[in-house]
């Protein structure tokens, strides 16, 4: 490759890494993917998930608490890499009615193995493929893992956050609700 086709191949790569992270903070923002649905919030806590026990589950019985809502997988690298930083932060919020639920899309057995390696302490349960769709019903037009939907203590969607979390990005969720 000559010096000259490299240095349009780098600079090509490098427009496209900046677009993306624009791309990613509009949307962040609120300014790309549209409204969310405004029965998300209902749509999550109704919704008949599986519990590890594989029993069913649902999170209606945690109403009346500020809700963060992760969909991940136990292949997903940013979704393994957020876990740790969720485990803390419900630790820290313990008091003040905040609550961390994790919405899976693998079989029960890789959760649980996964669950018991990360020391995971927070609510857990399995949505197969009907997580994406969830997912998206909550602003997560593009169906990535992993996804963060923030509801308030009285159900509704009150933030949304696509991709790997950062604490400041949380924090700034959940405080104002709580």
């Amino acid at each position: 490759m000559t010096p000259l086709r490299r240095g349009l191949l780098v600079a090509g790569l490098g427009v496209l890494a900046l677009g993306s992270g624009v791309i990613a903070q509009l949307w962040r923002l609120g300014v790309l993917g549209g409204d969310a649905d405004a029965t998300a919030g209902e749509a999550i806590l109704a919704h008949r998930y599986q519990g590890l026990d594989g029993q069913p589950a649902q999170l209606d019985q945690l109403r009346g608490q500020v809700l963060i809502v992760n969909f991940w997988a136990t292949w997903c690298e940013p979704c393994r890499e957020e876990i740790p930083m969720f485990i803390r932060l419900r630790r820290e919020y313990a008091g003040k009615n905040v609550e961390f639920v994790g919405i899976s899309i693998d079989q029960a057995s890789k959760v649980i193995d996964f669950a018991k390696e990360f020391r995971i302490d927070y609510p857990l349960v399995l949505a197969g493929i009907e997580a994406v769709e969830l997912s998206r019903l909550a602003g997560n037009k593009a169906g990535v893992l992993p996804y963060t939907a923030i509801l308030d203590r009285k159900g509704r969607l009150a933030g949304r956050l696509l991709g790997k979390v950062t604490e400041q990005d949380l924090r700034q969720s959940i405080n104002p609700l709580i």
